[in-house]
């Protein structure tokens, strides 16, 4: 009988886990031609969160947990989801209950179908302002535009993928993680399913604006150079307007006569020139910052607690890169 795994992200959820646990457990006894397993990754909770994850689990043996030390982020806490996850298909979900746990009968459908990655695709955004819907819209257009892999649009996390999949985005491990653009990028065959999103049960948003605006960094310097590029391109914007405007100035001096003041034009020019230069070098410093991340080689993520049931060691980390043999390279 196939396992699935359901990977659900914590963080200060204590509001909705017992809502989602009964919702999963219906789809459960409504899928009863398969196995499931429901991971929940606690990403450093303040509130009852771990508490009610570990009553759940003593109820049901299907329920485990992965508790880290700290917050360390979202796409961590898929990350350390994956690398417990056993099943034959893994499911990648938040516990807000905006995405329906429902929807995944639908995917499951579609996999059996023999697609290997079947992610949800949002038609309706209940409770989101206009704002977030347009920002959201842009940045899916924005990042399809730079990127060489072809990111779906309007699609969160919540998604459904193969284990050979996992397998190979578990081979994955930088740090800065933008997981919709790694999926992306794993290939294999994918399709949507569709479905409107809800508003939050309980509880806020855990992504502030400049969390979105982190992702989004982290989704077009991952998964893009055209930053590096932008260098150039301005670069010879600026000489083309500097050569058009020297131009203009030998024509009104020889040719009309005509007195050039150019204190005003000269510190423009100069301001404007050294506004380019900083966002150039900031660029360049953004992705020698990650090389250096990456160089200090420490861990994604550390647990400080998790289900007896799950593996003491995970599977697919190596914290020594001279341990990965040449053939597993």
């Amino acid at each position: 009988m196939p396992l699935i795994s359901v990977i659900i992200s914590v963080y200060n959820e204590s509001l909705c886990l017992e809502a989602l646990y009964e919702r999963l457990a219906k789809l459960k006894i409504s899928v009863n031609d398969h196995k499931f397993e429901f991971i929940f990754v606690d990403d450093g909770s303040k509130d009852d969160s771990r508490e009610i994850i570990r009553k759940l689990a003593k109820t049901d043996s299907d329920v485990k947990y992965v508790f880290f030390s700290r917050n360390f982020g979202h796409e961590m806490a898929m990350t350390a989801g994956l690398d417990h996850a056993k099943g034959d298909a893994i499911v990648l979900i938040d516990a807000d209950l905006q995405d329906p746990p429902e929807v995944i009968i639908d995917m499951i459908g579609k996999w059996k179908q023999g697609f290997e990655i079947v992610y949800a695709r949002r038609t309706v955004r209940k409770g989101e302002t206009i704002l977030k819907r347009f920002t959201s819209w842009a940045f899916y257009r924005l990042i399809r535009w730079l990127s060489k892999v072809d990111i779906p649009a309007d699609t969160g996390d919540f998604r459904l993928m193969d284990r050979c999949v996992a397998d190979q985005i578990l081979r994955c491990r930088e740090r800065n993680r933008f997981f919709r653009g790694l999926i992306a990028w794993a290939g294999f065959k994918q399709c949507p399913v569709f479905y409107d999103r809800d508003e939050r049960l309980a509880g806020e948003t855990k992504y502030s604006f400049f969390k979105l605006v982190k992702l989004a960094f982290d989704a077009v310097l991952s998964f893009s150079d055209a930053p590096l590029r932008l260098g150039v391109t301005l670069g010879g914007i600026v000489c083309l307007i500097s050569f058009i405007i020297g131009i203009s100035v030998i024509i009104q001096k020889l040719v009309y006569d005509i007195k050039v003041q150019g204190y005003a034009l000269l510190i423009t020019a100069i301001t404007f020139l050294g506004g380019i230069q900083l966002l150039v070098i900031g660029m360049i410093g953004e992705y020698i910052g990650r090389i250096f991340t990456e160089s200090q080689g420490r861990p994604l993520y550390i647990c400080k607690e998790k289900s007896d049931s799950l593996p003491a060691e995970v599977e697919g980390f190596h914290s020594n890169p001279e341990s990965i043999t040449q053939e597993e390279v």
